[in-house]
């Protein structure tokens, strides 16, 4: 019996939910092996308590093909995600915590940026479901690997696929490749509501939500549906791009969401040859824009062929180079969100019955409440109702 032996045998222990070993996870801290028995000592990123003792059987059987008959198995792991505290209206009561992600234009990253976090919560042992609700662009499927696969219908609901831990569900997975959606706003609001409540989501500790670029119908029809926990923005370095983005912050004030913070995307570049770092687009321009809003910059993620590679290919950059400076950041990104969340729920959570629509049926509501608009106003047609809408 020797420590080499032992290690070997750790490799063909798989972390639960993955086709990654805990070694290729890097979650093996200790290994002692003598005549006496073994010892071995591991850090994992699930609170759950059936993964704890999953690995805990796992191990002990590959240990006792060595002839092992003392083995000891010490597990570190983070404290039980806290119960969501949000109030408010919720058409999926099943999800603890709901995080938009948006974006002022599109073509800065939006996709990649949650597809990453997504997985990167994943591997940090959350239950996490990711939502494509930009409509006009799904692109989450061939990101995450699904583009060639077809979600199972049971009954009248749809089940989520899975891929690298996650539950996935797009309506690029529910139309035929390269057709196109052309929809007027109650379209939009109808499908997002229907990707919420028709989708048998798990049990989850929080859904990521891709959202659409811009500020629009997909954005009010999500807060109204569900208490959005909090909202990542995502963006480019070049001013174009950040005044499109303060936009964006602009509305999660107005939607009453908390702000978990900015990402800065194609932040730099990093040499595939020499791994040096290059500033050739601008780095670190968010910066202000976080300090206008009083939220952070999460992180400064650079141009890498690898993160391009990842999303063609499906293989996000966050699980299959999980070494590399990209994914570090992408896994610092998360845990910030995830202390952001914790942080929300333990102030008493959000809610979103201020923004509810309060205009009669058939009357249009434009954006937020009826009563911010005079009567008179002759820029929107609503029926000869005599309402106005809420645009303010």
């Amino acid at each position: 019996m020797n420590k080499e032996l032992v290690e070997e045998k750790l490799k063909e222990v798989m972390y639960p939910g993955f086709t990654k070993s805990i070694v290729d996870f890097g979650f093996v801290k200790a290994v002692e092996a003598n005549a006496d028995g073994v010892y071995v000592e591991i850090d994992i990123s699930s609170s759950a308590p059936e993964v704890e003792q999953e690995l805990k059987d796992e191990i002990t059987k590959k240990i006792q093909l060595l002839g092992a008959t003392r083995i000891d198995i010490v597990i570190t792991k983070p404290k039980m995600p806290k119960q969501s505290s949000s109030q408010g209206k919720n058409i999926a009561p099943h999800v603890k915590n709901f995080v938009m992600v948006s974006s002022g234009k599109g073509g800065v990253g939006k996709s990649t940026t949650t597809v990453n976090i997504a997985v990167a919560l994943a591997m940090q042992g959350k239950k996490v479901g990711l939502l494509d609700a930009d409509i006009y662009g799904p692109n989450i499927p061939r990101m995450m690997g699904l583009d060639k696969q077809q979600p199972e219908i049971i009954g009248n609901k749809v089940k989520p696929m899975l891929s690298h831990g996650v539950e996935v569900m797009s309506m690029g997975s529910l139309m035929e490749e390269g057709q196109s959606l052309i929809w007027r706003g109650a379209m939009i609001m109808k499908a997002i509501q229907q990707l919420l409540q028709d989708i048998m989501w798990g049990d989850l500790d929080v859904m990521i939500i891709d959202m659409p670029p811009g500020t629009g119908d997909a954005q009010l029809t999500l807060a109204q549906s569900v208490p959005v926990t909090t909202g990542i923005c995502v963006t480019t370095p070049q001013q174009v791009a950040l005044d499109d983005t303060e936009r964006s912050l602009d509305m999660f004030k107005k939607l009453h969401i908390p702000i978990a913070g900015i990402v800065e995307n194609m932040s730099g570049f990093i040499c595939p040859e020499s791994g040096k770092e290059y500033d050739i687009f601008g780095k670190g321009t968010t910066q202000p824009l976080a300090d206008k809003f009083e939220t952070i910059v999460m992180g400064e993620i650079p141009i890498e062929p690898a993160i391009r590679e990842g999303g063609d290919n499906g293989k996000p950059i966050v699980f299959h180079d999980p070494s590399s400076e990209t994914a570090k950041r992408y896994q610092e990104a998360a845990e910030k969100l995830w202390a952001n969340i914790e942080q929300i729920n333990e102030e008493g959570g959000v809610d979103n019955e201020a923004i509810q629509p309060t205009t009669a049926p058939g009357v249009s509501a434009c954006s937020t409440t009826a009563a911010a608009a005079p009567k008179e106003d002759k820029g929107h047609d609503h029926g000869g109702s005599g309402g106005g809408c809420g645009c303010n």
